[in-house]
């Protein structure tokens, strides 16, 4: 897996409001892995929303596969310009709803091309954006004693500690980005004057948030 190359997805679900000329666009943005997860959400929302004007939808899943709705407004005014958000951030495994309540004022078709755009974004930032990246599971076999002076190290490799088991001494499993193990490995060997030795498992994909400030 250390082949596979970090990408970028919904950190969580996000959901916010856009009013415009008196019309309601609702944003919402899911993290997905499969379209049978997508229809299951769509077929909900259009069920929660059943008295909207428009469900307009876009989706992008990491295997490539995309698609759009316009739901009824008119053709590019609403799906592609909601799909766009995702393209330009580069987030796939996603899917994004824009409900629309008609306020009774056209906005034309640049109008509702910026409001859908606007709308989706928004939804975005609410979610937040995590990049799914190797992490290795570690083992670390800690005496009590040396517990806490382990544990401060963590941080500084990005590790997360997973879980802890009890007994004669502690069993920690931690994850930690892959390209950070064998400093973390030399750094607690030395440490501990080699009493501790971090022992490296699985690899698997996990999301860590970007955190980065929005305009």
């Amino acid at each position: 897996m250390g082949g596979i190359k970090p990408y970028k997805v919904p950190a969580g679900e996000g959901e916010d409001v856009l009013i415009e000329k008196k019309s309601r666009f609702i944003g919402h943005v899911y993290p997905v892995e499969t379209v049978e997860q997508i229809q299951e959400i769509l077929a909900a929302q259009r069920k929660k929303y059943w008295d909207a004007s428009h469900v307009v939808y876009a989706y992008i899943l990491k295997d490539g596969a995309m698609r759009f709705s316009d739901d009824g407004e008119p053709q590019g005014t609403s799906g592609m310009p909601t799909l766009d958000v995702f393209r330009k951030e580069e987030v796939c495994n996603v899917l994004c709803t824009v409900v629309r309540y008609f306020g009774g004022t056209l906005l034309g078709a640049g109008g509702l091309v910026r409001a859908y755009g606007k709308t989706a974004k928004m939804a975005l930032d609410a979610a937040g954006i995590a990049a799914m990246q190797p992490h290795l599971e570690v083992l670390v076999d800690c005496p009590y004693n040396l517990l806490e002076i382990v544990r401060k190290r963590f941080s500084a490799f990005e590790a997360a500690e997973e879980s802890a088991e009890f007994g004669a001494s502690v069993l920690l499993t931690l994850y930690m980005p892959t390209g950070r193990f064998a400093d973390f490995r030399a750094e607690i060997i030395d440490l501990t004057s080699g009493v501790v030795e971090p022992l490296a498992g699985e690899e698997k994909m996990f999301a860590r948030r970007i955190e980065e400030a929005r305009a």
